[in-house]
């Protein structure tokens, strides 16, 4: 019986596996799937964890920013509604300087995040939260209160803005009081559309005035890009001073006192 010497050397030993050599391609190949594992890491931890623990940040903040209006309100004359039944008007702030909390229950029975002056990226949304446009209305005003934030990452306040449904209470407190505004209807535009920031959004006329008194929200749409708009609209529709506690809605959800 021959034995084929490929299978079985001549001293009986079993012949020996080479093993493969790394070649550069194979080398680079592998960092660079553990690179993109990285990257998806990171993208899962900037998205859904840093969102988590930035959004508790601005319940935090809110909460103590309410305890400071308070105080506020107590050591101040206070506010009250005009001879004509008109709000008052809380004084404009300064860049990043937060002068109000926006609660909506829509977005949460703990939501609640600080509105600061301007819309700088990095001092304001990144930063605080929601950010006020310099050219526009105060919380109560004859007008159009604007505020923007991001949709995604930073705790991305203004995520659940599409979910908004008309008839949805929107809550703004300063140290005037609390403003409840109504969900209208939303709108998608470019980003260049600044006129649904105007008094009367999106009239002819700039200088138009209806007399109505608006909160317009704005952010970027669709998700994760900023190609569009989607901005939300909310009509005035009560005030009440600080010294009342928060409106009944929230107060029955433990929010805001």
């Amino acid at each position: 019986m021959t034995v084929d010497a490929r299978i079985a050397p001549a001293d009986g030993r079993r012949p020996r596996r080479r093993r493969p050599r790394a070649t550069f391609v194979g080398v680079l190949g592998e960092l660079l799937i553990t690179a993109g594992v990285l990257v998806l890491l990171f993208i899962a931890w900037q998205q859904w964890f840093n969102d988590l623990v930035v959004a508790g940040e601005h319940r935090d903040q809110a909460s103590q920013l309410s305890q400071q209006l308070e105080r506020q309100a107590e050591e101040a004359p206070p506010a009250t509604a005009d001879e004509a039944g008109d709000p008052p008007v809380t004084a404009a702030p300064a860049e990043a300087e937060t002068f109000a909390n926006l609660y909506v229950p829509r977005f949460g029975a703990d939501y609640a995040v600080p509105i600061a002056g301007g819309t700088s990226t990095v001092r304001t949304l990144n930063k605080i939260g929601i950010g006020h446009y310099d050219d526009t209305q105060m919380p109560g005003e004859v007008g159009n209160f604007g505020i923007a934030a991001h949709r995604t990452t930073y705790g991305a306040p203004f995520n659940k803005v599409a979910d908004l449904r008309p008839g949805d209470e929107l809550y703004v407190q300063t140290a005037d009081g609390w403003y409840t505004y109504t969900f209208r209807n939303l709108q998608y535009v470019q980003a260049t559309q600044v006129s649904v920031l105007q008094p009367v959004p999106d009239s002819p006329d700039v200088s138009a005035a209806s007399g109505e008194r608006l909160i317009t929200l704005t952010s970027c749409n669709p998700m994760f890009t900023a190609q569009e708009r989607i901005v939300a609209y909310g009509v005035f529709d009560s005030w009440q001073p600080l010294s009342d506690g928060p409106p009944a809605a929230l107060a029955a959800a433990g929010i805001g006192g």
